[in-house]
């Protein structure tokens, strides 16, 4: 991610001759974030080609005075999570998702905290420190319409009918989080969670196929 042109001709090459179904990047890459204008032909050609691109969580390139004195919490127990979600809410806040509405990012880990708060960022946008950035649509439509989340990590029944509540049955898919997760604790999860089968066959399968165009291929 470096070279932005250059991502962008690898991401179509490994869609066109290696049949990708879409990318993962790790988070930000020396210290910059997918949100800045270099990274527009990037979000051009993940449009164009329709590639959902899965934010894997990373670590900040700093080290804020927040985690100071608790290494527990950096790492999967927070800092993964609320650097990614960061992450994201730059990419919709910049307005990437309204120049490019056929872009698709994909969040782990129940959504890495945004499905919680969509009233709170459209309320909250309202009224914050802004400048001159604007938005057509307030920041939930472009979450809802823009990000798919997946159970990553997270094998609970309220974060998943939170999830399901706030993104909709159409943006929430089944994943292990392999190897932090053992196998069978997921699989019981979800076949024991407290949703509809028709929801279940959504989250488990359907979503997947629709969203990683997995029935498509390009070349």
């Amino acid at each position: 991610m470096h070279n932005p042109v250059e991502a962008a001709d690898e991401l179509e090459r490994c869609m066109h001759d290696l049949k990708f179904q879409g990318a993962m990047i790790n988070g930000q890459t020396n210290g910059e974030y997918l949100d800045r204008d270099k990274y527009s032909v990037f979000w051009e050609r993940v449009a164009a080609l329709e590639a959902p691109i899965y934010l894997h969580p990373a670590n900040p390139v700093d080290y804020p005075a927040t985690y100071a004195g608790h290494t527990e919490l950096w790492g999967p127990v927070c800092s993964w999570a609320f650097e990614t979600a960061a992450h994201a809410l730059r990419l919709v806040l910049a307005g990437v998702f309204d120049r490019y509405p056929k872009a698709r990012l994909v969040l782990g880990h129940m959504g890495e905290t945004l499905p919680l708060n969509l009233w709170r960022f459209d309320c909250r946008w309202v009224v914050c420190n802004r400048g001159s950035r604007t938005l057509p649509q307030m920041p939930s439509f472009y979450i809802k319409r823009n990000i798919a989340i997946t159970t990553s990590g997270v094998c609970a029944g309220a974060p998943l009918r939170c999830a399901l509540d706030a993104m909709g049955e159409g943006n929430v898919m089944f994943s292990v989080d392999y190897p932090f997760e053992k196998r069978e604790v997921v699989v019981q999860f979800i076949e024991l969670a407290r949703i509809s089968e028709n929801e279940r066959i959504k989250v488990a399968s359907d979503n997947a196929k629709c969203i990683l165009h997995l029935d498509r291929r390009i070349g």
